[in-house]
């Protein structure tokens, strides 16, 4: 349950920051979606949650 918690406020973090991450090359891996729906733009960053996540694990790991 924590870690489907942890994906969604990941998600959120994206679709905010979606810009910013993008110069820096996240939101554009393979597995990253993105779509039109009724006008919004829809993002979900699929494999970029799962670098992230791995990422903060390797940092805890090492504190």
């Amino acid at each position: 349950m924590r870690w489907l918690i942890v994906f969604l406020l990941a998600f959120l973090i994206f679709n905010r920051l979606g810009a910013w991450l993008g110069r820096i090359g996240l939101g554009r891996l393979p597995g990253d979606v993105r779509f039109t729906l009724w006008g919004r733009e829809i993002f979900l960053p699929f494999a970029s949650s799962i670098v992230l996540s791995v990422l903060a694990a390797g940092i805890s790991y090492m504190l």
